[in-house]
């Protein structure tokens, strides 16, 4: 891949993604639930991705390019049906829900910013897969198996985390969910995805392709999102407003992402 082509699939993704966004504000404002917006992006990044791992960019053999691309379709059908499934049964996202509220009668105008932003964010996800499909070397490679271990590890924890979750709803549970991975982590679908992307710059990877190098920026891109941005701060401030003390005793003893032993037993 050559700066030209590397220059090309960047605004390529740029442009793609702000119309992905601004798609998501508009079916927002008109269905007023917020989750769909996560649908949006998370269908919309996977087919970006898609096609960017297809595009000729680079020199990467046709069966590379269609190895990576599926994989990123796998991810997107995964994540994106779960939310899906979730938004049906809300009537908005809590973190978007207080976001509007707190903007009041600009709501609108200030979302899609926020949106157009976040389109932004998600260029460094579409690069990583763009460079891990066009590196220059045939398909099955040993850092093209680790990814996959990886890339597999990511998707299987993250469904498991998300399956937990939903039984423990259907279950009538009540509180805070402690079941299986989430006795070990406040977050584990979020951990579960910073691993999954952490596969395509191990594919990218290659002595001979310096542009690899730069496939690392997707899952700090991701764990920033996730950690600082739009996933922990936000829901877990939504958690403590309905939880009270009891998410507080889940936060004292349980690791906010990386899956870990809990320290002693809830108060």
């Amino acid at each position: 891949m050559t700066a030209l082509s590397l220059g090309a699939a960047l605004l390529l993704a740029a442009a793609a993604m702000s119309a992905v966004m601004a798609l998501a504000a508009a079916i927002e404002r008109r269905s007023g639930n917020s989750g769909w917006i996560d649908v949006v992006w998370t269908f919309g990044l996977g087919a970006v991705a898609a096609l960017g791992a297809l595009l000729p960019f680079g020199s990467g053999p046709h069966d590379r390019r269609l190895f990576v691309a599926l994989l990123a379709i796998a991810w997107a059908l995964r994540l994106g049906l779960h939310i899906v499934r979730r938004t049906r049964g809300i009537g908005d996202d809590p973190r978007y829900a207080k976001m509007k509220r707190d903007w009041g009668a600009n709501a609108a105008a200030r979302l899609a910013w926020l949106l157009q932003l976040q389109a932004l964010a998600s260029v460094p996800l579409a690069l990583g897969v763009v460079l891990a499909a066009h590196r220059p070397a045939s398909l099955w490679q040993p850092q093209d198996l680790i990814g996959l271990a990886v890339f597999v590890t990511g998707i299987v924890g993250g469904g498991i985390a998300d399956a937990q979750l939903r039984a423990f709803a259907r279950s009538g549970g009540k509180g805070v969910c402690t079941r299986g991975l989430w006795g070990f982590s406040r977050h584990p679908n979020y951990f579960f995805e910073c691993v999954l992307w952490c596969s395509y710059p191990l594919i990218a990877f290659g002595f001979a392709y310096p542009w690899g190098w730069l496939a690392w920026l997707a899952p700090a891109c991701i764990a920033l999102l996730l950690v600082r941005v739009s996933g922990i701060p936000p829901l877990e401030e939504h958690m403590l407003a309905k939880h009270g003390s009891a998410y507080r005793d889940y936060q004292r003893r349980t690791s906010a992402l990386i899956p870990l032993p809990p320290k002693g037993a809830m108060r």
